[in-house]
């Protein structure tokens, strides 16, 4: 894993231990609002372990917060400017999904994340995980089989789909080729 990569997790962990306790809330209340392991959220509080997209999207629920405003957070920045060589990647453990966050930390409410989900790949996030935010996805390149609750979405390149009400949601990429598309994230005011 690269420096990088390695810092980033740092910094997850530290901010997931910091939006904790600013709660108030021990690892055992995460625990049982995010229906995650207290040892898991203790492992990646301490940056031993990269979280999972799936791990991020619990706790993220629990928090009420989106994960583009975890990882904003966490990356930490400033200015109006977001520079292409200097934006961290984050790379699922699990599937290789690769997440760069590509706006600016502004106090603007929105947010535009970059995803490539390789050929194969398939993540899911729980309709907590939609609830204080609405989204956009505008699929660049390959094909997205997206799932909202009982709605199955096929999307090709250029094709762009605004979600409904919030529902446990599926990013799969069944084809032979990575699929890259932005998440365009519009956070409550």
């Amino acid at each position: 894993m690269s420096t990088l990569s390695d810092n980033l997790d740092r910094c997850l962990g530290d901010r997931i231990r910091i939006e904790r306790e600013a709660r108030n809330w021990s690892l055992t209340d995460l625990s049982e609002r995010a229906g995650v392991s207290r040892a898991m959220i203790h492992k990646v509080e301490r940056g031993e372990s990269s979280p999972t997209a799936a791990l991020l999207g619990r706790l993220c629920g629990a928090f009420s917060l989106s994960v583009s405003t975890l990882m904003a957070r966490a990356e930490g920045g400033g200015g109006r400017v977001s520079r292409a060589a200097g934006r961290p990647v984050w790379v699922d453990p699990e599937t290789g999904y690769r997440r760069t966050e590509i706006s600016p930390a502004t106090d603007i409410p929105l947010d535009i994340v970059s995803v490539e989900l390789p050929a194969g790949a398939r993540v899911a996030y729980g309709a907590d995980n939609f609830t204080f935010v609405r989204q956009m996805i505008w699929v660049l390149d390959g094909e997205l089989t997206f799932t909202e609750g009982a709605a199955v979405h096929r999307l090709a390149a250029g094709d762009c789909l605004a979600l409904g009400p919030p529902a446990d949601c599926v990013f799969d990429n069944r084809g032979d080729t990575a699929c890259r598309y932005a998440v365009l994230v519009v956070k409550p005011a």
